[in-house]
Order: structure tokens, then sequence, then C-alpha cells
């Protein structure tokens, strides 16, 4: 019973309300306003209308500061009248119109002999006197009674304005003072004479020079609809056009975005994105004309649903409506997470969904190595460089360095310590190596000079931190020692502080854009706190904060994330892992290095393992736990979200020239580089194609299979509709979830240039299929080749 104005404010990436009115306080009832909304286009008033009898006409202008006023409703109330559709016509400047489907239900009477319903459908125009502030009923004509849908026609400069009234098999121009064009619609050969095919959708177009609507059928076709105009009159329409141009699933609602791109937002199954490759101008198309019709020639035209031509599937947003049946099943390992299975969908679109909380991960490689490594990193050769040059894999005793480029391989003239184990590496300056292991600091200039730095006998390094500038180290004993990058390019020594306990994790962080060092350090000791110490030349090393700590801390990574409104200055956040799997989280004051805003999160259980990483185009934290967890930003919140992936042990950052932000990580012995997809979805879902709706599922225990049952009314089995389709003359559809061979999709005009996504026939209730193509995209990794169309497929690196 309210009506609610929304602004999207761009600097903050969301909505904000500006008005909320009350109109109706009874609740949902068929009399209360509500049911449809129709704009002016000029954006100078709304109705809002009910069912039965109420709609209210509000008035919408600007104050002195330009900020927007609503007016009290007025009325424009007639009792005993149902409304069937609403729409607000595009009339330039004039006065407000708006349109709507209606039936007096005073004057329905009932056929004596069929006793069927007889009534007269009618189009009302609504008129809004802006001088008078009245709203008025201007002009009524009847329609075809089984209209059921209004398109609002450019008006004003931009067309003749008026609505198109969509009913069975037909479209119909009208307008106040013209007369009516009929064009009827092309069907499909296999459809029935005497069933209707009715519109569910539309959406316009406008460019300075022309337009075109876009409306879909109930059976998931897709027609373009052009009106034609007298060159001398603009306001007079010669001729409707309407043209088949695609098929996709039954949508709900269309938008036609500027950038060329139309959104297919789906009630039941997954909405889809697609962009326009084409407008239909090809005279292959079957397609209907006012003219022809009203010259007398009534001869159907009929259509075979084709693969995508005009239009090139982009993406889609997965959708679990309507889930008619779930059930939480443990169908992993012993111990892992349990899934939700659930029955989705219905007709020939119905899925068995797989759904798991955390995002999925897409496999770009998986290698297995010489044993089980312990840590990995990736490092640029110049501060420059876009890609990573270099996968650096530590084991027990050794270093195993990895070129990244054509070929992914082994290289022994990197300048680090093969023969050691390694705890950090990092890239230094502009164009230099650091190798921190528990014998010294092993700094490697780009020309190939060396210098190594060693700690004092029987003190070796056991923590280690470092970032572009700075280096940080902790000694047996508990000793850290603060290295930093001076102005000739040298790593040296500036102070060192005795904690007087071992030290758990180190922590730097990286260093701030326009800033020449990263101002804190975290040091974690076994005494189960974590101190943040100041670099600052002026206290360095002086404890800034102390933090006590449930657990031991095992690991601490320092990130900076976005929070509130782009352009604001990120806030600056210190990750905990402890050994008891719980990841504590707080907010770094950016001047006093005071902690704040203490959050905790249990991971798993095991110790866990923070590394920093690039996620979302900023900062981002990779927690390893039994489970793998990450921690980004996205549109100004925090989102601590699962990976739908197996246990990792390490991980870092990975940026090549195929995959500009992803993860390179080690489970067990083997190294995989691997992408996150979708940031900001709480789950990930897999889906197996179902033929018929979905009623129940059962779960056999003992077998571990999922058994299901499909049932469609009036439905017939896919034998019969081979039959059918054969004596039509049609190639029947394929089967849903079919992938087509390579060389078919070679071979296929339109379709294979189309996209991924085929939908032959929509996902009606008549048999109609639609078929999902995946195409083998081959991405390369030196000579690892991975085929995307076969998750979970391991192969190895040649060498």
């Amino acid at each position: 019973g309210r009506i609610v104005i929304l602004e999207f404010v761009a600097d903050k990436g969301g909505w904000e309300r500006v008005h909320c009115e009350t109109f109706g306080k009874s609740g949902v009832r068929r009399i209360v306003p509500g049911q449809y909304v129709a704009t002016d286009p000029r954006g100078r008033a709304v109705m809002v209308g009910a069912v039965e009898k109420q709609k209210l006409v509000y008035i919408l202008n600007r104050d002195s500061a330009a900020r927007l006023t609503i007016s009290s409703p007025l009325e424009a109330h007639k009792s005993a009248s149902l409304t069937f559709a609403l729409v607000g016509v595009d009339v330039g400047f004039e006065n407000p119109i708006f349109a709507a489907l209606e039936v007096d239900m005073d004057e329905v009477e009932t056929d004596p002999d069929t006793h069927e319903p007889l009534f007269e459908k009618v189009l009302t125009f609504y008129e809004l006197d802006l001088g008078l502030n009245h709203v008025v009923r201007k002009w009524s004509d009847a329609v075809d009674p089984t209209a059921n849908l209004l398109v609002a026609v450019p008006g004003g400069a931009d067309g003749p304005g008026g609505v198109l009234v969509c009913a069975e098999n037909f479209i119909v121009y009208k307008n106040h003072g013209h007369a009516d064009k009929r064009c009827p619609l092309p069907r499909r050969k296999d459809l029935p004479p005497e069933q209707g095919l009715l519109l569910v959708a539309s959406a316009v177009h406008r460019q300075r020079d022309l337009f075109f609507i876009v409306v879909q059928s109930e059976a998931g076709d897709l027609y373009k609809v052009t009106v034609q105009t007298d060159g001398e009159d603009k306001d007079a329409v010669s001729e409707v056009k309407v043209r088949y141009l695609d098929s996709v699933p039954t949508c709900v609602a269309l938008c036609i975005l500027r950038s060329g791109f139309l959104f297919c937002a789906s009630e039941f199954g997954n909405s889809g994105f697609y962009q326009f490759q084409g407008v239909g101008e090809d005279d292959e198309s079957p397609s209907c004309s006012s003219l022809t019709f009203e010259g007398g020639d009534e001869a159907v035209v009929e259509l075979e649903p084709r693969p995508l031509r005009n239009l090139l599937h982009v993406d889609d947003i997965d959708s679990l409506c309507p889930m008619i049946d779930a059930k939480l099943l443990e169908l992993g390992e012993r111990g892992a997470p349990p899934s939700l299975v659930s029955l989705c969908g219905r007709s020939a679109r119905s899925t068995l969904r797989v759904v798991q909380h955390g995002l999925s991960v897409s496999d770009l490689a998986v290698s297995e190595l010489p044993g089980n490594p312990n840590a990995v990193w990736t490092v640029k050769k110049r501060k420059s460089d876009q890609f990573d040059a270099y996968i650096v894999v530590s084991f027990v005793n050794a270093t195993l360095v990895l070129s990244i480029g054509e070929t992914v391989e082994e290289v022994s003239d990197s300048g680090l310590k093969p023969d050691t184990p390694t705890l950090v590496v990092a890239l230094l300056g502009e164009d230099s190596l650091v190798q921190v292991y528990p014998a010294g600091i092993y700094h490697v200039r780009a020309d190939g000079r060396a210098s190594e730095w060693r700690p004092p006998r029987g003190k070796p390094i056991v923590q280690a931190s470092a970032n572009n500038r700075q280096v940080a180290v902790g000694l047996q004993g508990g000793e850290v020692v603060y290295f930093e990058l001076d102005e000739t390019g040298t790593l040296a020594e500036l102070d060192k502080k005795d904690l007087g306990l071992e030290v758990s994790c180190l922590e730097l962080g990286r260093v701030p854009d326009g800033r020449a060092r990263s101002r804190f350090l975290a040091v974690g000791g076994l005494d189960s706190t974590i101190r943040i110490l100041s670099l600052d030349p002026d206290e360095c090393m002086n404890v800034l904060a102390v933090l006590a700590l449930p657990a031991q801390a095992e690991s601490a990574a320092l990130a900076s994330l976005q929070l509130g409104r782009p352009g604001t200055p990120p806030a600056l956040f210190l990750c905990i892992g402890l050994s008891n799997g719980v990841m504590l989280r707080a907010r770094i004051d950016q001047r006093s290095g005071q902690l704040s805003d203490t959050r905790t999160r249990f991971l798993g259980g095991k110790p866990a393992r923070l590394f920093r990483t690039s996620l979302g185009g900023g900062d981002g934290v990779l927690a390893l736990s039994s489970r793998s967890w990450v921690l980004y930003s996205l549109a100004g919140a925090l989102h601590t979200t699962p990976l739908s992936y197996v246990p990792l042990d390490a991980g870092a950052s990975f940026a090549s020239e195929h995959c500009p932000e992803g993860l390179v990580a080690i489970a067990g012995n083997t190294l995989r580089i691997v992408s996150v997809d979708r940031l900001g979805d709480a789950f990930t879902s897999e889906a197996v194609p179902l033929r018929y709706t979905p009623r129940r599922m059962a779960h056999h225990s003992v077998s571990g299979h999922v058994v299901v049952i499909e049932s469609d009314h009036n439905a017939l089995s896919a034998d019969e509709k081979v039959q059918l389709y054969e004596a039509a003359g049609i190639p029947p559809p394929l089967p849903a979830g079919t992938v087509l061979p390579e060389e078919e999709e070679a071979d296929e005009e339109g379709g294979a240039a189309g996209g991924d996504f085929a939908a032959l026939g929509g996902g009606g209730e008549r048999g109609a299929v639609a078929v999902t193509r995946r195409s083998s995209r081959v991405q390369r990794y030196g000579s690892y080749e991975s085929d995307s169309s076969s998750r979970g497929a391991e192969k190895g690196w040649d060498g």
C-alpha cells in the first residue's frame, strides 16, 4: 500500500529513497492499487492501478533546489472495472495520457447456449490535465477480447505515439483519431491451427532517427516490430511489420540497453544476457505486414525455430525459481560440508541443482610436483610489468623456480638459491629480487650482482615478510630485524627489537600508493598476542598497540579494503589466522595504529594460514584451513566467502596475459592455477538438465543415488515428440543439455558464431526444448592445455 521512489546515486553505487507515500492500509486486495504501475515517458506523472476499480495518479515536479516532489494522489476510479494492462502513452509535452485495457463487469453476460461469458474489452485513455489538476477518461475503443498486453509507441518528435495492442495471433496499432493497423504474427510450423499465440513481454529501443520494438511470444520467439509512417505526416502510421528475430527462453520482461545488449528476465529458470549481432534485416526471416493482411492475404506465415543468429548469448544470472523440492545431503567426502540438492524450473528448462555455499573456482592448470611443497609466490621482473614472470615454489630442502611465458618450465638463471627452503620471495625496488631463507637474506639485482645478509650464529630466521621496499625477519629467540631499501638500491638494516619471546608470524603489508614505506609491522608471538610496531623513522620499532588473542597467531595479513562509496580512502585491516582455525579481523587506525572493531570467523579445524592476494581489482586475503576462504571488498562492502574447491595448503596472486587476476595455489603435491568466478555470489551450483517438471526426489543412502520423479500435464514422451516433428517435416530439437561436437559447431551458420547458447524453442510447456552448447574454449599456459568444458581434468606440463 505504498509508492516508493528510489534514486540511483552513482557515487555511492546504490539506491536512495526519495519518497515513500502510503495510499492503502487494508492489505493486498484486488481493489488496492499496486498491481500495475505506469509512468509518463517524460517523467511528469505516474499511475498506480489495481486489478479492480481503483487507479491513482501522482504528479512529479522539481522544487527550486532541483529536488523531486510528489503530489497528493488524484483518483481515476471506475466501479466494476477490471484492468488487464496499463502503460504510459508518449505524447511529447502535452498533457500526460495513460492507456489501460479494461472490462466493465456490469456488462458481462452469459451465452445461453454455450454458457460462456460474453464481454467487451476496451482500450481507455486517461488524460491528466496539469492545469486543472484532475484526471478524465478521454477516449475508449473496443479491442479484441483476447488482448493482454499494451506497448507504448514512441511519440512527440520520435514517432507517431499511440499503443500496440497485443492479442492472440495479432498486433494492432491504435491511437485516438487514427485508423487501426492490424498485423498477424508468424507462427511456429508445429503449432496447432486452433491454438492461439499470445505475446508476454516487450521492450522499445530508441535512436535519434529510428526506433523498433522487440516482443516475445509465450513460446519464446522474439519478434522485431517496426511502425512505419508517411513521409509527410509523421503522426500517420502507414504500415506495421513483424519479423522473426530469434528464440530465447520465455521471459516476463525485456530490457534493451543502449550499448547493444538485451536482458531477458525470466520468472522460471535463469535470466539471460545477450548481445545484438543484428536486428533481423535479412530477407530469410519470416515476416508479416499489415498492408498484406489488409489487402486480403490472410495466409499464415510459418517459422521454424533456429539457433541464435541475431543475438549472442553472453551470460546468465542463475536462479533456483521455482524450487519444487530440496534436501540437504552429504555428497562429498566424509567431513565435507553438505550440499543443497534442489529440483528447480518447469517443463523442458527444469534442472536438478547441487548448490554449495561458496564461490565457484575454475581450473586453468593442474600439475603434479616432485614432493609436497609448503609455500608458493609469484614475482615480476620489473615493477612496471603488468604480468608475473616467475612462480617460486618452496620445499622442505629446496626451491623451484618456474618461468611464466610461452611455456611454463623450470629455470636456473633467476638468481635465486635453489638448494635451500624459502621463507619469502618479493620484488624489491624497480627490478631486483629478494629471497629470505633460514640462513640469510639474498638480494639479487637485475644486472646479476648479489648481496647477502646473514643472521648471528645460532639464530636462524624463522619468520619473514617483505614488500616492494621493506623486509622484516624474525630470528630464533624473539629478535625482529627491520630492513629498508635506500636511495642507492641497497637493502640496509635500520633497526632491531628483542621481544623476549618467539615470533610466530610477521606481516608488513603493501606499500601504499604515493608513500615510501608501509607504516606498520604486525608481529605475532607465542604468548597469544599480536603487536603493531611503528616503522616511521622517528619512532621505529615502537609498540603502538597490543591485542590479546584467544589462541596463538599462525599468520597475519594487512590489506587495504574499500568501504563505502567509491573515491573514499580505503580502510586498513589486519587479518590474523589462529591455531584453532579462527580468522580474526581488526581495523587499524592509519594514524595512531590502534586496533578496533575486532571480528572473528571460524574457517575450519586446521590452523588458519593467511595470504595477501589481489581480488576484485584491489587487495584481498586468501584464508586457508580445512576449507579455503577469501576476504575481499565489492561495491563498498566486505565479503568473507568460502571457495567451492579442494582444500588448499598455500596460495598467492597470479597475473598473466590469459588470466589477469587469478590464484596459484598448492594442494598436496599439485600446483594449481585457478580463477575465482563471480565475486559477490554466495552460492555456486551445478545443474543437471531434466526433460519434464520435477515433482519429488528421494536419496538412496546405500548407493548414494538421487531418484527424481518428473511429470507434465498433457505431455508427450520423447519418442512421440520425434514422430510429431517428423510428420511436420521439422528436425527434432536436441535433448536438453546436449553438447554439440566441435565439427558440428563449426559447420553451423549463425549459431556457431552467435554464442554458446542456442535456444530452440524457449521454455514453454508444449515440448519446446532449450539446448545448451558449450564451445571448446582452449586456454594455453605454456605447453599445458585445459578444455573449459571438462572441469577438473588434470593434465601436466611438458618438462
